[in-house]
């Protein structure tokens, strides 16, 4: 297990199980994350990838790889395995009022949305569903994916940690807003997410100073969101691709920090 730390950041590169494990009872003020979904995503023969080989020429929007870049623990049993740890670790890694936002697919045909809403409620505490549409049109060949859902999970015990002022905000995240759809490149995971997602969870739950945590980093998106508003971070992430990336994404943030900001 590899542990560096950056400004606000710490980044372990390791199993998430292990890291966790190490972890103290009530550390954790927030958990955003965006687990491995068990659709074996991007292994060269899933959806995705074959969905990339057929556009064929490539375009400023599509960079296409020439493989795929499978996501570790992708497969169903190994990624429902994940899920149940990380409602189980939630509860105890929480304190008083914490919530953990997992990103949870977008449809069948495996409802795993919907098993793993029944976990968060078993382990944790199930609070809200949230759907981010996405805006027209996503993949697949019947029902096209144009959304993903949110899971807020909420410790239970105390009421919920909750810091907008507003009393408008939806349990949907709407296109056009700040959230913006991600089409990879060939260079950036193969489920990137745009920062701006977890960002608008973490204003909702978290003050400036508290601690952000995503067992699950992938390249750092949730790591940009949490340093950029002032919050504290701890990523863990298997694959030493992204590891590194996300690595030298809180280099870059830390230095121009300094810049703007120097001591």
């Amino acid at each position: 297990m590899e542990r560096i730390e950056v400004g606000l950041a710490t980044l372990y590169h390791g199993d998430a199980r292990e890291v966790l494990a190490s972890m103290s009872d009530n550390s954790v003020d927030f958990i955003f994350t965006d687990p491995p979904y068990g659709h074996n995503n991007n292994d060269d023969g899933d959806l995705i990838t074959s969905r990339e080989k057929a556009l064929g020429n490539r375009t400023s929007a599509y960079d296409l790889p020439k493989h795929g870049r499978p996501i570790a623990n992708d497969g169903l049993s190994a990624a429902n395995a994940l899920a149940r740890l990380l409602f189980s670790e939630a509860d105890r890694l929480l304190a008083a009022g914490g919530c953990c936002c997992c990103c949870g697919g977008g449809g069948g045909p495996d409802p795993q949305f919907a098993r793993w809403s029944l976990w968060l409620d078993e382990l944790l505490g199930f609070k809200q569903m949230v759907v981010w549409d996405k805006g027209p049109i996503g993949m697949g060949w019947h029902y096209r994916r144009s959304y993903e859902t949110v899971l807020v999970g909420q410790k239970r015990g105390g009421p919920c940690r909750w810091y907008d002022t507003t009393s408008r905000v939806e349990n949907i995240i709407r296109p056009g807003g700040a959230v913006r759809k991600i089409i990879p490149s060939s260079s950036h995971h193969p489920t990137a997410k745009d920062p701006n997602l977890a960002a608008h969870f973490i204003r909702l739950h978290t003050q400036v100073g508290h601690l952000v945590l995503d067992p699950f980093m992938g390249g750092g998106s949730t790591l940009v969101a949490a340093v950029s508003t002032g919050r504290r971070f701890i990523g863990v992430e298997l694959d030493a691709r992204w590891f590194g990336d996300s690595v030298k994404l809180a280099e870059e943030m830390e230095r121009r920090r300094k810049f703007l900001r120097p001591d």
